[in-house]
């Protein structure tokens, strides 16, 4: 009995985070690592689990709207991966996208939107772009990038990545450090199906794949002592910053700042870093962070998705690729 109250639990807590939230085993390096694929073949024209047959309450900030998934997804896809990337990758965002809508559908409604399944707050749910935003973005590429777009969601309508049948917390972030994290080194548990794997991309395929944030000595410590006024952050800056521990993918899992022992997740959000992927230097009247990627690194990179892409792979096998364990097929809950 205790351990089913542990699980549910867990998954209570799983169910309100959002996937941008925005990593160690079977790491696949050859095609031969890849399990076969279990999929089935996209029905748009009919049937329970085509996008069409879905109906989605979405909270635009101001109103619930009321949409088909048919019309819903090309507005995350927009909002989500650029629509230069390659056609597969774009496939695999819209896959990606509707699992975590099915997910989402499943769980109890958010506070911040109690009447809706999903929302356009990429803080809360995922990024949505509609069609008019997005022509006024695209100006005249518009025609050529909504093709692609619509195209992604209707040569994978109604497919879904799966775990045990049902939908996973299909998580995605934008760019890795070489390799992405296990959910459990970044939130509560660890997900079977969300462990870390090699991720493809590289500094010459990811814009500001490196960033450096540089802080003033008295900035950062104003910065730190407003979370935590009990850190004794005076002298010399080369002894503020102690103890730093990795986690096996090499991302900052903790560090003892003047005192205080913090998370590499918190460090992050304190200072604005684009990952917790990153080292740092605190010497005369400076703190300097070298960041590496961008996102919490769970799940599908999709840079690194782009990249397999262009190797050939098919959406199916970069969903694979990233989701440890899953099959792909309809889902009609």
């Amino acid at each position: 009995m205790r351990q089913i109250i542990a699980a549910a639990i867990v998954l209570l807590m799983l169910l309100f985070l959002p996937p941008w939230l925005r990593a160690e085993e079977n790491t696949p390096e050859t095609d031969a690592a890849l399990q076969p694929l279990q999929t089935e073949q996209p029905n748009p024209a009919s049937g329970a689990g085509s996008d069409a047959a879905h109906t989605v309450r979405l909270w635009d900030g101001s109103a619930v709207q009321t949409l088909t998934a048919a019309e819903y997804l090309p507005g995350v896809v927009r909002g989500e991966m650029p629509a230069t990337f390659e056609e597969e990758a774009l496939k695999a965002q819209a896959a990606a996208e509707r699992t975590y809508l099915y997910y989402r559908m499943t769980a109890a409604p958010k506070d911040s939107h109690p009447d809706a399944d999903v929302c356009t707050d990429p803080g809360c749910c995922t990024a949505w772009l509609s069609e008019a935003d997005a022509r006024a973005k695209w100006g005249g590429k518009f025609d050529q990038y909504e093709a692609k777009v619509q195209q992604a969601v209707a040569d994978t309508d109604g497919q879904v990545v799966l775990y045990d049948g049902a939908p996973i917390m299909a998580v995605f972030h934008s760019s890795s450090a070489g390799a992405t994290v296990a959910s459990g080194d970044v939130w509560a548990a660890e997900l079977p199906y969300l462990v870390s794997v090699k991720s493809p991309e590289s500094p010459d395929s990811v814009p500001n794949y490196y960033s450096v944030n540089t802080f003033t000595a008295e900035s950062f410590r104003t910065a730190f002592l407003a979370a935590h006024p009990e850190a004794k952050l005076s002298g010399d800056t080369g002894g503020w910053i102690r103890d730093v521990l990795l986690t096996d993918t090499g991302r900052v899992a903790s560090a003892t700042v003047g005192g205080v022992s913090i998370t590499g997740k918190e460090l992050r959000s304190l200072y604005g870093l684009r990952s917790t992927a990153f080292t740092v230097e605190a010497s005369g009247d400076s703190v300097i962070f070298r960041v590496t990627g961008y996102g919490h690194g769970v799940g599908m990179s999709q840079y690194g998705a782009n990249e397999l892409a262009k190797e050939g792979k098919t959406w199916q096998e970069i969903l694979q690729w990233y989701y440890t364990g899953v099959t792909i097929g309809l889902y009609n809950g």
